[in-house]
């Protein structure tokens, strides 16, 4: 089962009849959101304890194109954890067959300052938790 579905809408398509492109990014937004909800950190609990992720850095492999009605797949795995940083990837596929790679780098921010801090401790163990169940 997948972390999360997606059913593609008729104003998410472009003039093509395909996914925009854009859109992968924004599917890859919830499911980060739906993939801490999985880890135990809900959106307004992580923010609650400190934790702001903004998205630093963005790699899009695109495989083949998403069409309107598609229901798509989208799996999440943490690949990385810093002391301000963490990787997910983001794999979006329709009936095993994979549409996009996405890698998307996120730093926690203090967003009166605009600058990087530290993961809270918690928040940290939890994606390095899940990181450490996906190798074994």
């Amino acid at each position: 089962m997948p972390l999360y579905q997606h059913r593609v809408r008729n104003h998410e398509v472009d003039s093509q009849g395909f996914l925009f492109n854009s859109r992968y990014l924004e599917i890859a937004d919830v499911a980060m959101t739906e993939y801490l909800r999985c880890i135990g950190w809900p959106y307004p609990k992580l923010v609650a304890e400190g934790t702001d992720p903004s998205v630093v850095n963005a790699v899009v492999a695109f495989r083949a194109p998403a069409y309107f009605d598609d229901t798509l797949d989208v799996d999440v795995e943490c690949r990385k954890v810093g002391n301000s940083s963490f990787t997910l990837d983001v794999r979006i596929s329709r009936d095993h067959a994979e549409l996009a790679d996405i890698e998307l780098v996120y730093v926690n921010v203090e967003p009166s300052k605009a600058r990087s801090r530290p993961l809270p401790e918690a928040v940290a163990l939890a994606l390095r938790e899940a990181l450490t169940a996906k190798s074994q």
